[in-house]
């Protein structure tokens, strides 16, 4: 799933490849991907795009500084630039193409929006005001804006009774971290992914507060720059744990383990961070009961 350092990426990407330039055609190709049908996707073609950023993992095309493309990618969905889009309008089908996105100069450039899987979650939207998207409307503090503060954040935890994993992942509470992210996270600041948010003590919560602006700035530098298809590659070249389950940690050399957790799994070390205790897979022992 792309999270905040590869919409940051795409963002800027699309930016340099969009930026003053006018959209022919916007052809939504899976019944599912349009959320939103006032105003139609039609009132885009012939306008200029004036601007391209970023809320969460939100992707915010801006045309004629009065409409806006929205764009969450989701779990297996991804964007395709390419500088010659086929000539044939695209087919409705079984394949992962979704959307459709044509520029009237250069003549044939453009994007598609592709999702893989059966389950399609990949969603657009036409907007006059990003926030009209309940996703976006729905967002907490950004982790790279100058208002997510240590104090801000500190506050942030104060009351959750959460897992401190699950708050990371929690858009509403902070905006644009996703599972790969959230594990990296934890392993720099060396904190169990299952310890309460609000028993981190004030040393573990700074520790977390660097740990998140060095994980993601740090990422965002990796992906500067990157096309748009060599994007997932580098997300996965950066990852120290996630994704890496019975692979030696990079930083002590124990075996990476992997448990189950809420709809997906995580990824940790238990010298970092669990005190060499393996997690219980609580999934797993719900379902052996």
């Amino acid at each position: 799933m792309p999270e905040l350092p590869e919409v940051e990426a795409l963002s800027g990407f699309l930016a340099e490849h969009l930026a003053g330039r006018h959209i022919a055609r916007v052809q939504p190709v899976a019944v599912s991907v349009l959320k939103t049908y006032d105003p139609p996707l039609t009132a885009l073609e012939g306008a200029e795009v004036t601007a391209v950023g970023r809320h969460g993992k939100f992707l915010d095309i801006t045309v004629a500084d009065e409409l806006h493309l929205v764009i969450h990618l989701a779990r297996a969905g991804w964007l395709q630039w390419k500088d010659t889009l086929p000539a044939a309008p695209p087919r409705p089908g079984k394949g992962p193409l979704a959307l459709r996105v044509r520029l009237a100069e250069p003549e044939g450039a453009g994007f598609d929006l592709t999702e893989a899987g059966t389950q399609k979650r990949l969603a657009v939207y036409c907007v006059r005001d990003p926030r009209d998207v309940p996703g976006v409307a729905r967002l907490g503090p950004d982790p790279l804006a100058a208002a997510f503060t240590p104090e801000a954040f500190a506050a942030l935890l104060a009351d959750e009774r959460r897992q401190i994993k699950g708050v990371l992942r929690d858009q509403s509470t902070i905006a644009g971290i996703g599972n790969a992210y959230s594990d990296e996270i934890l392993h720099v600041a060396k904190l169990s992914p299952y310890k309460l948010a609000a028993n981190l003590t004030d040393e573990e919560t700074a520790v977390l507060y660097a740990a998140i602006g060095d994980t993601l700035r740090g990422a965002v530098e990796r992906s500067r720059g990157v096309a748009a298809g060599r994007l997932k590659a580098e997300k996965k070249s950066g990852l120290r744990v996630h994704g890496r389950a019975g692979e030696k940690c990079p930083v002590c050399g124990d075996t990476i383990r992997e448990v189950s957790f809420s709809d997906s799994a995580l990824q940790y070390c238990p010298t970092c961070q669990t005190g060499g205790k393996p997690l219980a897979d609580r999934r797993m022992s719900r379902l052996l009961k």
